[in-house]
């Protein structure tokens, strides 16, 4: 055969070949949800998923989706958080779903294990799961992130603070600040924690975190906090109490830099700067329990994580570490307003205050955030005095037309009127320089002012 027919004969026989070997290989196969075994060091026996969307980026951001009690790594994937699926693969970014085994589908945010960093428990293997992918993927080491719901949302406070050196933002929804569901008993659940009755300054709150990974010394992750005010399960203070965790460990100022309503039963907080991408983000949703995320909430994370393949500010948080003093005693209330009631439950009082004024006074800060015939009120006391209170009493008048109705962190009697404040059992100390935030929801008759003067345990505190 001469050259000339052979090479044309190979031409002819060429799509017949192709077409051959496309039978032979199959349809392509679309991207699912993938069960990964032997990722590595795993000691509580999670299960790791994995999603690659079918045009994966070239360097593919990741997320860490992790799962509510009772949950699945399918059940989030196709449920509730299915609109970070429908996101992957759009914005072409990878998603680990790690899936606890042990019998109530919790993960382990209580043992002195789970909250030390490599300490052996349930984020140990979660870090194995990251690991794995980064080695098989030209992960954008940038754009790590993490998120979660309920106790994922208490996973994802942890991961942040443990490993703050590998995410780079996270967002929770309905959780607890990182170390408060800690036990020493072996149990993995804090009543104390969920019922919304751990109360500490913003400076103890980051010293929690400190000691996850001690020694230390870079920034720490942005963090979007979301939380409804009627949640029952993990009571809305926690809200209050990540703020401050997690405005303390970006050394930003507990100040909201911006507030706005994206929808009329929200109120949005921005901490440190304004942009999507702020260095604390707070999202108080009125009336809403234990549900989140809702519809829609996910692409206000999505955007806040930088999933969308948006950048964080180049005034992103400092690369080191907060002072370990005591932050400014000028300090304005730890927590954003919300725009209904707290938990209505009047926590138990302790028995009135044994300690005398502190020497040198106190401060007060006063926060309201009204509405057409009711109101929230949010106090911060700080003892700038050079004692220690054991005990506290706050007595303000209310304006006319003002009755409380719910209230946190306090007890109050009477309801209207002259009204006394007295601490609960969690937080009747405060220390000099040390503050303490309790508040109250309240109806009005057209005068929402807050009260002109305050006094602790009978000494006038000034206001500001």
């Amino acid at each position: 055969m001469s050259r000339i027919l052979r090479a044309v004969l190979a031409v002819l026989l060429l799509p017949l070949a192709v077409a051959a070997a496309m039978v032979m290989a199959g349809p392509a196969q679309a991207a699912a949800l993938t069960q990964v075994t032997n990722f590595g060091t795993n000691p509580t026996n999670l299960n790791m998923y994995l999603y690659v969307p079918d045009n994966v980026a070239a360097r593919p951001a990741l997320l860490v989706l992790v799962h509510y009690c009772t949950g699945t790594a399918s059940g989030i994937f196709n449920g509730n958080g299915h609109d970070y699926v429908t996101a992957a693969d759009r914005y072409k970014y990878i998603i680990v779903l790690p899936e606890a085994t042990r019998s109530g589908g919790c993960f382990d945010v209580s043992t002195p294990a789970a909250l030390r960093r490599d300490g052996g428990s349930d984020s140990t293997g979660i870090m194995s799961m990251v690991a794995y992918t980064r080695a098989r993927y030209n992960v954008d080491p940038g754009r790590i992130v993490v998120s979660g719901f309920s106790s994922g949302a208490m996973m994802t406070n942890v991961l942040a603070a443990e490993y703050p050196d590998v995410f780079a933002a996270g967002s929770a929804f309905s959780g607890v600040p990182a170390g408060c569901f800690a036990t020493t008993d072996g149990s993995m659940w804090n009543s104390q924690c969920s019922g919304g009755n751990v109360s500490r300054t913003a400076q103890q709150w980051g010293d929690v975190a400190h000691a996850m990974y001690p020694g230390y010394t870079g920034g720490y992750p942005r963090m979007q906090l979301w939380h409804g005010t009627t949640d029952t399960t993990l009571a809305y203070p926690n809200f209050g109490e990540e703020i401050k965790q997690w405005t303390y460990l970006n050394g930003v100022s507990q100040t909201p830099a911006f507030t706005d309503h994206p929808q009329s039963t929200w109120t949005r907080t921005r901490y440190g700067n304004t942009g999507t991408q702020a260095t604390v983000e707070g999202v108080s949703i009125s009336g809403v329990g234990h549900q989140l995320p809702m519809t829609g909430q996910l692409a206000y994370a999505i955007s806040f994580l930088g999933l969308d393949g948006s950048t964080p500010p180049t005034t992103a948080a400092p690369t080191t570490a907060p002072p370990t003093t005591a932050p400014p005693t000028t300090a304005p209330p730890t927590t954003a307003p919300p725009t209904t009631a707290p938990p209505t439950t009047v926590p138990p009082t302790t028995a009135a205050p044994t300690t005398a004024p502190p020497a040198g006074g106190c401060r007060v800060a006063d926060v309201v955030n009204a509405w057409n015939n009711g109101l929230t009120e949010n106090i911060t006391v700080t003892n700038t005095g050079s004692s220690t209170v054991n005990g506290w009493s706050v007595v303000f008048t209310l304006p006319a037309g003002q009755t409380i109705t719910g209230s946190w962190n306090a007890s109050y009697a009477p309801t209207s009127g002259q009204v006394t404040a007295s601490n609960v059992s969690y937080n009747a100390t405060i220390p000099p320089g040390g503050s303490v935030s309790f508040g109250f929801q309240a109806t009005h008759t057209g005068n929402a002012a807050a009260p002109t003067a305050f006094t602790l345990n009978g000494s006038a505190c000034t206001i500001g």
